[in-house]
């Protein structure tokens, strides 16, 4: 069986799904919620920056053909495991987006009446960015894990 790239179709189906679910809790259940802070939301970002690095320095890796079970080389279970971070990342994030979309799609309406969703409002659109970088992060990652074609068994044209 073969890995196959993570689709951008089914992250956004995520967003939506969790953006629609969230929406209905915040309307239901706004008042007892606690302020969102603008670290809340910005928590994810240093996951994102780390998984983007990670990319960089996979693909340089993977680009010199320094990879292998050389201590001087990367290893490919290494390289497994990063692919596998990429693609449980890039769900998260859009799950996380979606919920924080959820969450602004209720709150900017909102925000002339409400002085909550006036303070709630940076978190919240911190929180969405924090999200989709995430994913974009790990789909960075997940196309930097990938194996370069093999050469095939033909001879080349001369």
């Amino acid at each position: 069986m073969r890995l196959k790239p993570t689709r951008i179709r089914e992250l956004l189906a995520n967003i939506a799904i969790a953006a629609v679910i969230a929406w209905v809790a915040t309307r239901l259940a706004y008042g007892s919620f606690p302020p969102i802070s603008t670290i809340a939301g910005a928590s994810l970002y240093p996951v994102a920056a780390l998984e983007a690095v990670l990319g960089f320095y996979i693909r340089a890796r993977v680009s010199n053909s320094q990879i292998g079970a050389d201590r001087r080389q990367l290893h490919p279970i290494t390289v497994a495991r990063a692919l596998a971070l990429a693609k449980a990342s890039a769900q998260v994030g859009s799950l996380v987006a979606g919920v924080w979309l959820g969450f602004l799609l209720w709150i900017f309406p909102q925000r002339g009446d409400l002085r909550a969703a006036d303070a709630d409002y940076p978190g919240v659109l911190i929180g969405c960015g924090a999200g989709i970088a995430l994913a974009v992060a790990a789909l960075w990652l997940e196309h930097c894990c990938r194996a370069p074609d093999d050469p095939s068994d033909e001879p080349a044209p001369s």
